[in-house]
């Protein structure tokens, strides 16, 4: 027998033990002892890992890694059960009683117990703990007294009359109750943690997380780093082992660390040609409709925009949207001529009056209404617009600006922040005159949009307050027939576009680079993506 016949006897020999060896220990992201990490961008740093305090897009992608409420979502949007098992609703609509699991276990091994969602709700409404999302529990019993500070939170109509039976009492019947359990503003907080450490209790090496996933590290401006919660009471469905969010700001860098293989998934792509990142990555590119907003908002509470309802439709005629999305933007957006996106469930969002007109009529009514207000070629309106410094976000405000002064001439100055700072000086009202934003929609419903612009929402930036708008909301909030409860909403919403307290710019899409290797990405409207429904190809 020749030398190269014993060589390729000796190879065959190597590869078949090789194949063996893997079909023994199986894939491996999922054999026993095998680590698999799965590296995540982030545009921004969370603002807080306390889910009472939490805001923003990026803080509730990673808690909802940490953390799980009494409900969960499926990897293609629908409600799952979560630390609740079971749940009844009874027949007014008024009470809902939720079984728990008697395995779910925190990331130190206690126990999830109901007292402690009474504890974490009540905790929510405390208004010394300055939660943003309180309001979201404004059905539930004595909760907008507790707000106001005319009742304890203890009086909060929750209850826990064994360690896995909670018990929700509302005051008016609210059909997106469940929808609200799955949002990180309520999940549970470990009690004894947030009383041994107080704001401090979310910070590595202290946090007791609930989730699939528990806080390893956290360099702000740089990474977060998870690992498996061993004690998580689905730990055995879950295959990633650990998990990276990368804080990176820049859209290109994440492109670059993509295309380098080190990301696995882009929470972002940067405003190229939609065709050409497709031709560049195939099906690795996701692009799908999102429930969500980005829009112009008016400080209503000074001047020139306070009681100035003509100047405000003058500015939002004035651009044009089409051309942003075409020329701009460039990643599939819609341009928006309502608040609420279309393809929310049961409901049908009313549109601009001048949204079925060209842009050159629209410039010619701009142009009137501007000059009704006060304004033209001898005294033009100088104003500011506040937007977060980033290279899209100058895109679009460059654009804007250009289209105000060429229909109007509107001198802009534009002012690029970093998002806290915008986000504080939007709340103050304080030097704001227009300002960017968005709002992206924490469940599939109508309200979740059109409650932002009732006064005294927290989230409300812009001040408006119409007691008409405020009164529609009411009349659809008492409503248990959900036809006739989509009428009042979709009139509150026609209402408050009348005003134009705000400019609707475009409607999301989500974008994001997810690598070959990644198993288990569904495309959702709620761009909801967990790590635990997640694992890795060979």
């Amino acid at each position: 027998m020749n030398r190269e016949r014993l060589t390729l006897i000796a190879l065959t020999g190597i590869l078949l033990l090789s194949i063996f060896v893997i079909w023994s220990v199986g894939p491996p992201t999922l054999r026993e002892g095998a680590r698999s990490v799965l590296t995540r961008g982030l545009t921004s740093d969370p603002e807080s890992l306390d889910p009472h305090k939490a805001r923003s897009v990026q803080a509730n992608e990673v808690l909802r890694d940490l953390d799980e409420g009494l409900l969960s979502y499926s990897a293609g949007g629908e409600l799952v059960p979560g630390v609740a098992q079971s749940w009844q609703i009874s027949p007014d609509g008024l009470i809902y009683t939720f079984t728990l699991r008697p395995d779910a276990r925190w990331s130190n091994g206690d126990p999830v117990t109901a007292d402690q969602f009474v504890f974490s709700l009540r905790r929510l409404v405390t208004p010394a703990t300055g939660a943003f999302y309180a309001e979201l529990l404004g059905n539930i019993e004595n909760v907008p007294e507790i707000l106001k500070g005319a009742a304890p939170p203890e009086d909060l109509g929750v209850a826990a009359p064994d360690p896995h039976t909670l018990v929700i009492r509302l005051a008016q019947p609210t059909p997106y109750l469940l929808n609200l359990m799955a949002l990180p503003s309520t999940f549970p907080v470990h009690p004894a943690t947030v009383q041994q450490f107080g704001d401090a209790f979310a910070r590595p090496g202290n946090l007791v997380s609930n989730g699939a996933y528990k806080l390893d590290a956290w360099q702000p401006g740089s990474m977060l780093t998870l690992s498996r919660n061993a004690h998580y009471w689905n730990n055995a469905a879950t295959a990633i082992d650990k998990v990276q969010y990368l804080v990176l700001t820049d859209e290109n860098t994440q492109l670059n660390r993509f295309r380098a293989g080190e990301l696995d998934i882009t929470d972002t792509v940067p405003p190229k040609d939609a065709a050409t990142l497709r031709t560049e990555f195939g099906g690795e590119l996701h692009m799908a409709p999102y429930l969500g907003v980005y829009y112009y908002g008016f400080n209503l509470t000074v001047a020139p925009f306070k009681d100035n309802p003509a100047l405000r439709q003058a500015l939002s005629m004035a651009i044009d949207r089409d051309a942003l999305v075409a020329n701009v933007t460039r990643r599939g957006e819609l341009a928006a001529y309502s608040w609420v996106p279309p393809g929310v469930a049961h409901y049908r969002p009313p549109q601009f009056p001048y949204a079925m007109l060209d842009q050159q009529q629209r410039d010619a009514r701009a142009m009137q209404l501007y000059r009704d207000a006060g304004y033209g070629p001898d005294k033009p309106l100088h104003i500011e617009l506040r937007y977060v410094a980033s290279d899209t976000e100058k895109l679009v405000a460059v654009a804007i600006q250009q289209m105000w002064h060429d229909v109007l001439g509107v001198e802009t100055d534009l002012v690029g922040e970093e998002f806290k700072v915008l986000l504080a000086e939007t709340r103050a009202k304080q030097v704001t005159q227009v300002f960017r934003s968005s709002w992206i929609g924490d469940y599939d419903d109508a309200q979740t949009f059109l409650s932002v612009m009732e006064s005294g929402n927290p989230a409300n930036l812009t001040g408006y307050d119409n007691p008409e708008f405020d009164a529609l909301m009411d009349k659809a909030a008492s409503q248990t027939d959900p036809d006739r409860r989509e009428l009042f909403l979709e009139e509150a919403e026609r209402r408050m576009l009348e005003d134009h307290p705000v400019i609707p710019l475009y409607f999301y899409v989500s974008k994001h680079l997810v690598d070959a290797r990644v198993r288990g990405w569904q495309d959702n409207m709620l761009d909801y993506h967990y790590s635990q429904q997640l694992s890795l190809a060979p």
